[in-house]
């Protein structure tokens, strides 16, 4: 006698997805304006138009949320494509452009991501653990770009692990939230300037 299938309905599925979508983009905007440790699965389900057990059912408890919420991130970063056009960049000059460019608009496209995560670090079980998930990716991608730097001619005159640390400096999560959110700057600005910096500094 043969089993019967499981019938998978294609709008169903879709159906969830979509509200698995809209749970976590209402979750990642409350976690980044409140805080993780004072938004609740009732919040996020309200925020969502949705019972807290479809939450629940959906995505997990808060912590399954943030985990989500950070992988999503690193997804949507696009690092790896931006790494492969900015390795294959021949001046220090076109590199470090390159990165300012790209990390400008990582950071400006996943800033309410960015905020949510770094909001939930001090109160987290395992804060330091989730600060270096969501920004390994970043961190390697640097350090890839470094490491090109020294291949171009002129190299720079510091270790490769010096340039990775000032990459990270300027271009990293903290550099530009440091120079928009906590001295509003446009985000043009804060571009040029550690474009300019990075440039004379590494020259």
């Amino acid at each position: 006698m043969a089993s019967k299938r499981t019938y998978v309905s294609p709008l169903r599925e879709q159906a969830a997805a979509q509200t698995r979508a809209l749970i976590l983009r209402q979750a990642t905007e409350l976690f980044a304006e409140r805080g993780y440790g004072r938004v609740t699965v009732a919040d996020i389900a309200s925020a969502a138009g949705v019972a807290a057990k479809t939450v629940f059912a959906s995505v997990g408890s808060k912590g399954d949320i943030l985990d989500r919420i950070v992988d999503q991130g690193v997804a949507d970063s696009g690092y790896e494509q931006a790494m492969r056009q900015i390795l294959a960049l021949r001046t220090p000059e076109a590199v470090l452009k390159a990165l300012a460019q790209g990390t400008r608009m990582g950071n400006e496209g996943q800033f309410t991501v960015h905020e949510a995560i770094r909001k939930a670090l001090p109160v987290h079980e395992s804060g330091e653990a989730l600060w270096e998930r969501a920004t390994a990716a970043y961190r390697d991608a640097l350090t890839a770009a470094a490491h090109h730097l020294h291949t171009l001619a002129p190299a720079p005159s510091r270790t490769v692990q010096e340039t990775a640390g000032l990459l990270w400096f300027w271009f990293g999560p903290t550099g530009w939230r440091t120079l928009v959110v906590e001295n509003g700057w446009s985000w043009d600005q804060a571009e040029s300037v550690l474009c300019r910096t990075a440039i004379a500094t590494l020259r």
